[in-house]
This record gives structure tokens, sequence and C-alpha cells, in this order.
């Protein structure tokens, strides 16, 4: 006994000093730091482990929402972070040129000095990187592209097909998410992954799914070696063919590699790893919630339903163009879907540009210290009553012209930003609109669908009488992994009428 007591003493002085330590720091950030007289809870004020806790557990943007009610609209999210929930604040952030992306991006550099268009901060470097991506994403581009997107999207229409013969529930989260995946694979590196109809390479969505968790919890408080195996393998295969044998990010980035606007090997190693993720589960988190929602609200269903279907007069009629265009309710069930369930749900940090001359931020009427990092949590603010009323029933006709107030329009597309705004906005804006308008419009001209039977069908939505934010059967839940994982919905599908007659998927393999 006495030896134990004398290392229950011995381990009591050595624990001293930490403590000691740890009562020094927390008290400084707690009674001397320029952002103490600023509300939020107190796990937060005293350490950035709060934040890293929650996203561990993928609730941080539910979390942020129950914060801001309970404290308000500006609230202390971190010793050194402020957090806002308006409109005013939102453009003040990230329209705004003498503010540039936190430091905590640093977090997630897969290789040291080598920079992706979502982690590097100096704007000159961004400024590079975001000219060669949006050439692969901007119009002219979408044009050529399109013809292998919709190649894919009727893969997917076929899948449903078979599926339809018995009734087949389908989980819509995994087979959009094989879709997303075979269309960004083509665009950024011509590579057919074939996930639709091979399972050979499907681990990689979790293991995307699970690379993203690890950065949040790294940008919020603090490589996979598989999937990068996979990632040179079809960098490799690409670099081996021609640069111009296809339109793609390879080609673009070579072409202004010979320019002189040099990005190297390792570059395109990097822009690939954020690529992936940006540009297929962006687009799914969107896709999937829509038909969460349009299951879920029949006369939602209806309407667009029979705009698609009075709008076309066959399948090949449904593509870019003028009467794509002129499905005003499909793109506000797009625009409502995105605003529930927004692609990336979380908070993008930010903080004052070292080159902004040491003028000073205000941000909605707030002077920011100096070291501050501020951010606007997207999730809180697509719920937030003052802009969107009844904000967790899912109404598409908010955004129509016909049917709202211009000036209530104006106000909710001030605080609408599913892909962020400003020079930092997604570059990928306009490609993940075509490619969910083209899913949806094609699903709803051949078929009609609706909730599986039994507790698949509840599959997606929240869960009654939870008390973490996640107890709406009705509302499609998002888990915070930087981008929105999601599981669900399951529908089962019905040719309409004849519509399906000649769609052959004989020789395919799902």
């Amino acid at each position: 006994m006495a030896f134990l007591d004398s290392l229950k003493v011995i381990a009591a002085y050595a624990a001293f000093p930490f403590i000691a330590y740890a009562i020094v720091v927390f008290s400084y950030r707690l009674l001397l730091l320029p952002l103490r007289s600023y509300p939020g809870p107190l796990g937060a004020k005293l350490s950035d482990a709060y934040n890293g806790y929650f996203s561990m557990q993928k609730c941080l943007h539910l979390v942020t929402q129950r914060d801001h009610r309970k404290y308000g609209s500006v609230i202390r999210n971190g010793p050194n972070k402020l957090l806002f929930n308006s409109a005013k604040a939102l453009h003040d952030i990230y329209d705004n040129d003498n503010i540039v992306k936190s430091h905590v991006y640093l977090s997630t550099v897969q290789s040291p000095g080598v920079y992706s268009l979502f982690t590097v901060i100096d704007k000159p470097s961004h400024s590079v990187k975001r000219k060669i991506v949006g050439q692969a994403l901007n119009d002219r581009s979408m044009r050529i592209f399109e013809p292998t997107m919709t190649e894919q999207i009727d893969l997917f229409i076929k899948y449903l097909s078979l599926c339809s013969k018995d009734a087949k529930p389908v989980n819509i989260t995994d087979r959009v998410a094989y879709l997303a995946c075979d269309i960004i694979a083509l665009l950024s590196l011509g590579f057919r992954l074939r996930l639709q109809t091979d399972p050979s390479y499907r681990w990689m969505i979790q293991g995307m799914f699970l690379a993203n968790h690890l950065a949040n919890v790294r940008m919020q408080y603090f490589r996979l070696q598989q999937l990068r195996r996979l990632l040179e393998k079809m960098i490799i295969t690409r670099s081996s063919e021609d640069k111009h044998v296809r339109y793609d990010l390879y080609s673009i980035a070579s072409e202004a590699n010979s320019e002189g606007e040099a990005i190297r090997a390792s570059e395109i190693w990097s822009e690939a790893m954020v690529f992936f993720p940006a540009g297929a589960f962006s687009t799914a988190a969107g896709t999937c919630a829509l038909f969460f929602y349009l299951s879920r609200n029949p006369k939602c269903y209806q309407r667009l339903v029979d705009e698609i279907r009075s709008t076309f007069s066959n399948n090949s009629e449904i593509q870019a163009g003028p009467k794509l265009a002129s499905c005003k309710y499909l793109r506000a069930c797009i625009d409502e879907a995105l605003r529930i369930a927004p692609p990336v749900p979380g908070t993008l940090w930010r903080e004052v540009a070292a080159e902004s001359n040491g003028q000073p931020l205000v941000v909605d009427g707030h002077v920011i210290p100096p070291g501050t990092q501020v951010g606007v949590n997207m999730y809180t603010l697509h719920h937030n009553e003052e802009y969107f009323p009844d904000p967790y029933a899912f109404k598409p006709e908010r955004w129509l012209a016909s049917e709202t107030q211009e000036t209530h329009r104006k106000v909710m597309s001030e605080a609408f930003s599913p892909f962020s705004i400003g020079y930092r906005g997604c570059a990928g804006k306009a490609m993940a609109y075509l490619e969910t308008s083209l899913i949806i419009a094609k699903t709803l001209w051949y078929f009609n669908f609706e909730s599986a039977p039994g507790k698949l069908g509840e599959v997606g939505g929240g869960i009654p009488r939870r008390r973490d934010g996640r107890a709406r059967p009705d509302e499609y839940q998002l888990y915070d992994v930087i981008a929105g994982q999601h599981d669900g919905p399951y529908l089962v599908f019905k040719p309409r009428g004849d519509a399906c007659q000649g769609l052959d998927a004989d020789g395919l393999t799902f």
C-alpha cells in the first residue's frame, strides 16, 4: 500500500504543471481574449476541441444551429472564432476580397507545399487554379461533355427499369453516388470507373467519405492508402495517353502547363483528390434530397411530373437548352432541396488576408479583432425563419416569381448559398444544376415512383423523439463530413405506360 500511495503522490505532482497550465490557458481564453464579451457555449470558448468532438459525431451543423438558437445570431464558436447567422454576414465574409480561407484548411494538405483549389489560401495561386479548373466546368465544357454525362444517366435509367420489373426498392443514395462518381471520373481524368455496372471500385465512395470526415475533424480541431492507389492508377492511365485524346481536366491542366501556368503532376494529383468528392458528392446530396422530398410531397411531385411530361415529347429532347431552361418548377424544386439539404452543411471558415493593409474587418456591424476566424453555417442560415418561413417544409413555390413577392424572393436569394459565393464560390455550380436537372427530368419522363413500403421507406428521414436535432421524419438527414453524407431514400419505380419500351439493359450487370 505504501508503494501505491507513493505512486499516487508522484502522479499528482507530475500532473500539477499540466493542470496549472490548463487553468492559465483557459482563464486567458475566457477572460482576456478580445472575443470574451461574445456569448457562446463555455466549451467552445475554452477550446476548439468542442467543435472537434461534434465533428467526429458528424452533427456539428445541428449543434451549431442549436447554439445559435440559444445564444443569438452572433456567437463565439471557439477561442478565436465568431459564427454569424445572417445574410449580411454571409456577404460581408464570403464576398469580400480582403478575406481568405482560414489557415485550418492547411491541415488537409496531402503533400507538403502542394495545394489544391480547396486548400490553397493565397489569392494569386487560387486565381491560377480556379482558371484551370473553371475551364473544365464552364458552359463550353458542359456542352462538349453533355453527351458523356447523358450516356451515364441513361445507364442509371436502365437500372431503374430493371428494378421496376419486380418492384425492387432502390437506395437512391447508392445509385446516384455511383452515377455521380462515374461522371466526375470521366470529366476529370477520362477514366471509366464503371461503378454503376461493376462493384470493383465501389469501396472508394466510403473511402472518400472517411477521408472527408477525418479532414473535417482536423479542420475543426487539430491519408487513406487504398484510395490514393486508385487515384494514382487513374492519373497514370490518363498520362500515358496523348493529352488531347479527350477533353477533360487533365487535358486542360496539361495545356496550361505548356503555356506557362505551371501545375505540377503532383498538383494534378492534389486536384483529383478534391475534384472527386467535391464534384460527385455535391451533386449527389442535392439529387438524393430532391428524390426524398418529392416522394413525401405528392402535390409537388405531381406538379413536377406534369411540367416534365408536358415540356418534352420524347426522351431525346431532355438536354441542355431552351426547353430544359423553361422548366421553372424543376429549378425551383432543385433550389428548395439545396436549401433544406445544402451539399456542405457546415461552416467554411475565413480570416483576414495578410495583404488587407490593416483595414478593419466589419461583419454585420461587428468590428472583428485581428486573428479572428469568421464564418456562417450554411445549414443554420438556410433554416433561419427570418429568411425562410416554415424552414423545414419543402415549398418549391417560394422560389417562383409568379407565386412569391419579389421583395421576399430577394431576401431569400441573399441568404441562399448552397455553393458559397464570391471568388471562392464553387466552380462546379453549373455542372451540378445540369446534372441534377437531367437525372430528375429523365427519371420522371420514364417512371412514376413512391417510397418503399415498411421500414425501408423511412430511411433518410429523422426518427421521432430523438433529442439531437434528428427527430423530423420528413427532413432528409445529413451527416456533416465537409460534404453532407446521407442514406436513402429507398424508392420503388414503376414504368410510365410504354415509355420504357426500347430501354435495352440486356448484357448489363448492375
